[in-house]
């Protein structure tokens, strides 16, 4: 506990004062604890029928069951702590602020637990929590520790007003049948309606967001209409607070998704924002089956559980614009969207990300999930090549996944040519990412921020989170005279998104294209990467092909960030030992240490890398004379946020147009319990580029002799003829790409 914090602990007349003990619960009646009724009082967010038989599963399912373990260890220790409501003082990650998560999980679970054994304790230790909050939120004004024009009450930030909101009006709805009318008109009056309130009709720039914070709250406050029969709050939750449809729930799930059901923030944030589409969802279904909520858009919310669970590699989340790399399959947004998605479609192969998750949830959709998994009837989730488009109506670039193999071990190329993900977004149109073997091979930074530690800025975003994690060169695309894409300006970037190009999956080939324009101000660039087979080759190849033309001299850079230790570099390079001079002055160049850096030359050249015990071999080279730099991230960061990542940037100076080739080869095994190395060097012995005024052609020679070349039209939906010169060898072919092998 801080220091100086005043707690409300058992402030309210009805419970003891000598400490956090609670008093002798009010008995709940014989009548409240047989099977509910339909009346005024009885649980509208699951049905009494549905309690029931979740009351009735016994242990004959091993995922409920262990669910059901889970929740009542969790409950026992909150209830073996006590009742410690405090005054909200702190940011997120301090005491008051975790103190009330706590508080608001256990409100939750033991609604549910109530329900599911029939136990008074637990309605009993609900029912005095939330006695305790009604008693201190009439009592409440702006968060002391708040931040930004709309504070919250119980929490800094209004946001985890609503996620409080959403989880104890669960809790609340499974208990209300049990409390005295005194009871409930005190919780009612002075929790409920006063925090829906707060969060619709004070706050309505927030509540009339389409975005994920506004989903909170649309979700905590219709919830909370439908368990207090009000059904003017249930209207402003799904039409907005004007009720013209202008905002509101109906207007988030049409504006929010695309119709491959991919949310505009990137997965991170789709895992997030899944949870309150879902759980508000489920709640109108269940009052209103004639809005069919689920089939809305061609079912967009369900696709939006697939492609949560598709966006994903070794079961994390693909961490594009702001995300944390630690969220998994298995937390506890996708558990609950995995649940409610199987209760709807029968899809067996949730299933088998339900088993990979290890539980489900104590609600009719997770038994059904627990039941469907005792019988077996689980077949596996295909991880596979996929286009998701972006924007409401699909018209606004897209996120390329292309794979080969499974999702733990195989390889996964990931092209982002999406929007900009609003507030969200990163200025990075065109990046790419890599994994292999299970690892990041090239890779995202992500956000700047260690979520909920109070030592670091009290959890929010650091400020490195503008300066590096957001700016271009953190991210592998091309940067035009060191400034980021959009001069970074949020409303630039908002109206521009790039022209989805090739998309194209066969056996032994896959490419992903996409043009941009607007990024720069007179700058046009294409790239198309290849996921590609061949004989000679142990692993797939990815290959990298970018163009850029200006309407003036510019210079062009292109990162590439990597995770690894670096094994040999293939060029000549100044090394600089004795001091690391910083890259620049603004636009993320601020925080790169430059560790060498080679002459201006033409040619190809190379940089090697190991990680996840399997080497990785950089073939790279420009159309004009250019500069290889090595840097790491971490200067100009006088409190050590920063992440120290390697990377390489080639530069090309003084030029209206140029092109950047490369090629990405996995190779080898190091195996250092064994102390064997095998195949750690590149089997490509050459990479050359041609080039037409319609297409390219990139050439690789293996050390095999094998040669293989690709074709890519710079019109991706190209149907016209190409010939290209590489190496005094033709290559002619129709349509938008060839693959020439020899």
């Amino acid at each position: 506990m801080k220091p100086g914090t005043r707690l409300l602990l058992a402030a309210a007349a009805w419970l003891p004062l000598a400490g956090p003990v609670l008093a002798a619960p009010a008995p709940v009646s014989d009548a409240a604890l047989a099977r509910p009724q339909a009346t005024a009082t009885s649980p509208v967010l699951v049905s009494p029928e549905d309690w029931a038989r979740m009351a009735n599963a016994g242990d004959r399912y091993p995922l409920f069951t262990a669910e059901r373990a889970r929740l009542e260890a969790s409950v026992a220790k909150a209830m073996a702590a006590g009742i410690n409501i405090p005054v909200p003082a702190d940011p997120g990650g301090g005491f008051t602020h975790e103190q009330h998560k706590r508080n608001q999980k256990a409100i939750y679970e033991a609604g549910i637990l109530y329900r599911v054994t029939g136990e008074a304790r637990y309605a009993a230790f609900a029912r005095d929590m939330l006695l305790g909050y009604a008693a201190l939120y009439p009592k409440l004004g702006p968060h002391p520790a708040g931040r930004g024009e709309i504070r919250g009450r119980l929490f800094w930030q209004t946001l985890n007003d609503s996620v409080w909101l959403v989880y104890s009006i669960q809790g609340y709805d499974a208990i209300r049948a049990t409390l005295t009318d005194a009871q409930r008109e005190t919780i009612d009056t002075q929790l409920f309606r006063p925090m829906a309130r707060f969060l619709s009709d004070e706050t309505p720039r927030n509540f009339n967001l389409i975005h994920n914070h506004a989903t909170w709250a649309v979700a905590g406050v219709g919830m909370t209409g439908y368990v207090l029969r009000d059904r003017d709050l249930v209207d402003k939750a799904l039409l907005g607070l004007e009720k013209d449809g202008k905002a509101g729930f109906l207007r988030q799930i049409d504006q929010l998704f695309s119709p491959d059901g991919y949310y505009q923030e990137g997965p991170y944030y789709q895992r997030y924002a899944l949870a309150p589409f879902v759980i508000f969802a489920r709640a109108v279904d269940r009052n209103e089956p004639g809005r069919r909520i689920f089939e809305r858009r061609d079912s967009v919310l369900l696709k939006a559980v697939n492609t949560t669970v598709q966006s994903t590699y070794g079961g994390l989340f693909l961490p594009l614009n702001d995300a944390l790399k630690d969220k998994r399959l298995d937390t506890e947004e996708l558990v609950t969207g995995v649940a409610i998605a199987f209760g709807h479609t029968a899809d067996p192969a949730l299933l088998s990300i339900a088993r990979r998750q290890g539980r489900t949830i104590l609600s009719p959709d997770g038994l059904a999930v627990a039941q469907a998994l005792a019988a077996g009837l689980d077949t596996p989730f295909a991880f596979k090549s996929t286009l998701l488009r972006d924007g409401p109506d699909g018209d606004q670039g897209a996120l390329a996944i292309l794979r080969r193999g499974d999702d733990r071990t195989g390889q996964t190329l990931v092209m982002k040519n999406t929007a900009q993900g609003m507030g969200h977004g990163h200025l990075d149109r065109l990046n790419w990412l890599f994994y292999d073997n299970g690892a990041e091979v090239v890779t995202d930074y992500g956000a700047a921020r260690f979520l909920n530690i109070e030592a670091k800025s009290g959890g929010v975003y650091l400020p490195e989170n503008k300066t590096w994690a957001r700016e271009t060169v953190a991210h592998n695309t091309l940067v035009v005279n060191g400034r980021s894409q959009f001069n970074g300006k949020l409303a630039d970037a908002e109206a521009h998104w790039p022209e989805a190009g090739l998309f194209v999956v066969k056996d032994g080939l896959q490419i992903a294209s996409a043009r941009m324009e607007g990024a720069y101000p007179g700058v046009v660039f294409d790239r198309a990467l290849v996921l590609l087979d061949h004989p000679a080759l142990p692993l797939p190849i990815a290959i990298d092909l970018l163009r850029a033309t200006a309407d003036r001299v510019v210079a062009y850079d292109l990162p590439l960030h990597f995770s690894g230790h670096i094994m040999t570099v293939g060029f000549e390079a100044e090394r600089l030992v004795a001091e690391r001079p910083v890259l620049g002055k603004a636009a993320g160049y601020q925080h790169l240490w430059v560790d060498a850096t080679s002459p201006v030359a033409s040619g190809q050249r190379t940089l090697s890398w190991l990680t996840g015990g399997r080497f990785y071999t950089y073939r790279f080279a420009e159309s004009a004379p250019s500069r290889a730099l090595l840097v790491e991230s971490g200067a100009n960061d006088p409190d050590f946020n920063l992440r120290r990542e390697p990377a390489l940037i080639r530069r090309v100076e003084g030029q209206t147009a140029a092109s950047f080739v490369a090629v990405l080869e996995p190779h080898g095994r190091y195996d250092g319990v064994a102390e064997t190395v095998s195949e750690s060097d590149s089997r490509i012995a050459s990479l050359s580029l041609g080039e037409s005024p319609s297409a390219d052609v990139v050439v690789l020679v293996l050390t095999t002799g094998d040669r293989l070349a690709i074709g890519i039209a710079r019109d991706g939906r190209s149907t016209g003829s190409h010939k290209v010169t590489v190496d005094g060898r033709t290559y002619q072919w129709s349509g938008a790409y060839a693959r020439f092998d020899r």
